[in-house]
């Protein structure tokens, strides 16, 4: 293990596994559950869980969806009637087979994903043309049993959004997947302050049963991709093994094209590693639980008068929509700085007795310019003027988080056209490579380097020629973008 800082997090520099594992527990975002695998998010992961919920949740509504809740017991037989979907979630179904004390008839599957037992309500739900599209969005958890639990990155249980809609063709659904798509890369940028990489999963990748599926990746800062957001054309897969009909406007029986889509708390661990740094968490002022820290400094009757002044200007902040604490633990104020840092609140604000005098604070941003020691430089401002401008220099703040992991991702990205650049490169990064779309020539891709093929970009330019691992002519009229993942 690599040495500690003050509050005992091992520097993000040293040593990345050891650092997310700590920090998660040092800045109270979760602990371990009682079950292998599972986790209790804590308040202030929770919150940031919350906050991503309500405008992810209002993008769903903005583009027209509606919230539904679906059981989270399956009967086994549903997953059963899709044959490519049961064999791609049966290493990881948890199964139920006594209740009550006795043996079940028939054995309950823990919901892995619900697109079955929402196929057998959009079955009973839907006959005409007029009952088209359906556009539904369900909050829940899901069950996966992981071998490598991970806190936020991959849980035996997480929390997430599915979306599930039905709709009269394949054009229709096409729009609605790709519409999807969009709303996750817009929100991973405009909210969480990662930009990804937009593309489409090779067939290899898809999500069982889709005919297409589309992902948003983001380069986390140890050169590792995390898949955040994925949208799926399902056809009429799923509507034909649940007998999904409709009477079109020509009284022709047809079946519905269906999608879904999804993002869960795995977006809480893209923020952590794609932000991060050795002082700890860096939170998007969107995501952030506390945007502004205020920390009162006196002693004695000092102390009195400058607290009065913390909530005065706390109540000011707030009254503008801003997320504020005033944190004035009986500790040092070198601990709540460290410990502010360490849990990546955007701005402190430091408030004495002879800032009161001078009617100004000293502001301290998360990242940005630092001085000889790595620290922050504080920025003295009068109150009003600080008050007047904290949106902005929020807004600003974001602006700045994703011009930094912009770019981090492009400098850790660059193309290979031979097999030994291409190996050297997905141990730092992204690597652009052609290749022939064979399952087998990415399974020995993998093998060999441990590098997936995370998408085919969208915006990837038009090239031809040899893959660059066999040597076959490529497929995808593009570089697919190779990383290592979690």
């Amino acid at each position: 293990m690599g040495k500690q800082n003050e509050l005992g997090v091992t520097p993000m520099s040293e040593d990345v596994s050891a650092w997310y594992n700590e920090l998660v527990f040092k800045a109270e975002l979760a602990d371990r559950g009682p079950a292998k695998g599972t986790m209790v998010i804590r308040p202030y992961g929770y919150r940031i869980w919350e906050l991503l919920q309500a405008q992810l949740d209002q993008r769903f509504k903005d583009t027209g969806h509606e919230n539904a809740y679906f059981p989270l017991f399956i009967p086994q037989s549903y997953l059963q009637r899709e044959a490519e979907h049961v064999e791609g979630f049966a290493p990881e179904l948890a199964v139920v087979t006594h209740g009550g004390g006795k043996e079940l008839e028939e054995p309950l599957v823990v919901r892995p994903t619900s697109e079955t037992v929402i196929g057998e309500m959009y079955h009973r739900w839907i006959s005409s043309y007029r009952d088209l599209p359906v556009l539904i969005n369900a909050w829940n958890n899901v069950v996966r049993w992981e071998l490598r639990p991970r806190i936020f990155l991959r849980t035996t249980e997480f929390l997430w959004q599915e979306g599930h809609t039905a709709h009269a063709d394949e054009a229709e659904a096409m729009e609605e997947t790709l519409r999807m798509f969009d709303v996750y890369a817009e929100f991973a940028e405009n909210v969480a302050a990662i930009p990804m990489v937009k593309g489409e999963k090779t067939p290899g990748e898809r999500f069982a049963g889709a005919k297409r599926t589309f992902t948003i990746e983001g380069l986390m800062r140890d050169g590792k991709a995390l898949q955040s957001g994925t949208s799926h054309y399902l056809g009429t897969n799923f509507a034909e093994a649940f007998d999904i009909t409709y009477q079109d406007r020509e009284n022709q029986l047809r079946h519905v094209h269906t999608t879904s889509w999804g993002m869960s708390t795995r977006m809480i661990g893209a923020v952590i590693l794609a932000h991060g740094d050795d002082q700890g968490l860096v939170l998007p002022p969107r995501l952030a639980p506390v945007q502004v820290a205020i920390v009162p400094i006196g002693r004695g009757e000092q102390a009195e008068a400058v607290r009065d002044k913390a909530d005065e200007l706390r109540e000011k902040l707030t009254a503008q929509g801003i997320r504020v604490q005033v944190d004035d633990r009986d500790t040092s104020p070198g601990f709540r700085f460290n410990d502010l840092e360490l849990k990546g609140v955007p701005l402190r604000v430091e408030l004495g007795p002879r800032d009161l005098e001078a009617g100004q604070v000293l502001v301290a941003q998360r990242v940005g310019e630092v001085d000889e020691r790595g620290r922050a430089v504080k920025e003295t401002i009068g109150v009003d003027a600080f008050v007047a401008g904290v949106q902005e220099r929020l807004d600003a703040y974001h602006d700045l988080l994703v011009a930094r992991a912009r770019a981090y991702r492009d400098e850790h990205s660059a193309t290979a056209d031979d097999l030994a650049t291409f190996t050297e490169q997905v141990k730092v990064g992204f690597s652009y490579a052609l290749h022939c779309g064979q399952p087998g020539c990415e399974d020995e891709i993998k093998a060999a380097t441990a590098a997936t093929p995370r998408c085919i970009p969208s915006d990837g330019a038009p090239e031809e020629g040899p893959c660059v691992r066999c040597g076959e002519p490529s497929t995808y009229g593009t570089r697919v973008a190779f990383a290592r993942a979690y």
